[in-house]
């Protein structure tokens, strides 16, 4: 790739404008469609369940290769449904990381069940299942791997400890829709499918992401995809009917008219992320202090964020430099579950998970998504090369 960081410092006015996540560039394409749909709801005031949603869950299911899907409110009601959905008992315990978003412990202890943490791998950032068999106990009932950034936690093993101990395994797979795992065996699974039930977000930054809240819980059990149609909708077997205490979490006709445009369109955005990774990968290795994503051997990547490992305590002085360069940059995440207030309550002490610990002191997320262009990806590779020199 041609350098042009000379061309950007003596002119600033051509440095380009970047976003961490560009949503307007991605409307453009959709606008038409998009309107047309909306305005459809307001002319007949089908503004919750209605077409639109059932078209997009028929679709998704498609795309999901036949699953039951049932669209919720968002990515953290899929999963209080989900565990809903399992007929748990107070007390019955979850493994899960700790290196997540907060809503997947979240939904754990609001349901009164036990989080019981496990250590990352220090590449993918996904659950360390060697360590699995040495945390069950009498009261493990799910294992819980969260597929982050973009890729599959390691399936095979994660399936084989779960047959093993007659457990669930419940997917948060609201980074990865759209990546596939092959299994040991050869066989080719979507992210999602794998485990018993599968739950997601299309938080407007996702890989398929609406203009507001929106989730949804997919399985290909037909007695757990019952329950969770039910769960979803105050516990209703019929109408007035309920025979299961529920909550209630409808998706919108807007959020799916939107889903619905983007669902088309997912394969694509998820091709133009790992092209801009592709670049990534190629222009940044070499810089010593830098470690790049680690791809699970069995498993596609469809980067919902392209995360590097900053070593050696650079980490928060590069972000300073890209933002002076205009270059946004994030950080997924700065503080470990076991060490937050809210979750002291569980035991854990510093030291208990450190790859989770060194990984919040050294993870770093670039600009990702669909949109993004050669002359910006080119810009930030050079800014971080800047940098280094």
């Amino acid at each position: 790739m041609l350098s042009l960081q000379p061309i950007f410092m003596d002119n600033p006015t051509l440095i380009p404008d970047i976003q961490m996540v560009d949503l307007k560039a991605q409307l453009k394409a959709l606008r038409a469609e998009i309107d047309h749909g909306i305005q459809e709801i307001l002319d007949s005031g089908a503004f919750i369940k209605g077409p639109p949603v059932k078209a997009f869950q028929k679709d998704l299911s498609a795309f999901l290769n036949g699953a039951h899907v049932t669209p919720c409110a968002n990515g953290t009601d899929a999963l209080q449904i989900a565990l809903m959905a399992l007929d748990l008992k107070e007390g019955d315990e979850v493994i899960t990381t700790p290196f997540t978003f907060v809503a997947t412990a979240e939904v754990i202890e609001l349901l009164k069940l036990k989080t019981v943490f496990i250590d990352i791998e220090p590449g993918t950032f996904n659950m360390d299942t060697k360590q699995l068999e040495s945390l069950i106990s009498p009261k493990t009932k799910v294992i819980l791997p969260v597929h982050l950034f973009g890729q599959c936690s390691n399936m095979d093993q994660i399936m084989e400890v779960a047959e093993k101990h007659q457990l669930f395994v419940v997917e948060d797979n609201a980074q990865s829709i759209g990546s596939v795992y092959q299994f040991s065996d050869g066989r080719k699974v979507l992210s999602g499918t794998i485990g018993h039930i599968g739950c997601t977000s299309f938080y407007p930054s996702k890989n398929l992401g609406a203009f507001g809240d929106a989730g949804a819980v997919f399985t290909m059990n037909e007695e757990f995809a019952t329950a969770i149609d039910s769960i979803a909708n105050h516990g209703q077997s019929e109408r007035y009917m309920y025979g299961k205490i529920g909550i209630n979490s409808r998706m919108d006709s807007f959020q799916a008219v939107v889903l619905n445009a983007k669902l088309k369109e997912l394969c694509r955005y998820n091709q133009s992320r790992q092209y801009a990774a592709g670049v990534y990968n190629k222009e940044l290795a070499g810089i010593e202090a830098i470690e790049l994503p680690v791809n699970h051997p069995s498993s596609s990547h469809v980067y919902h964020q392209y995360t590097l490992r900053v070593k050696d305590g650079k980490r928060d002085a590069l972000k300073a430099h890209l933002q002076e360069k205009r270059v946004p940059s994030m950080i997924y995440y700065p503080y470990p579950l076991h060490l937050q207030e809210a979750y002291k309550h569980l035991g854990y002490q510093k030291g208990d998970f450190p790859v989770t610990e060194q990984s919040c002191h050294e993870v770093l997320s670039l600009p990702m998504h669909s949109e993004l262009s050669d002359t910006q990806l080119n810009y930030i590779c050079e800014s971080i090369k800047s940098f280094f020199n």
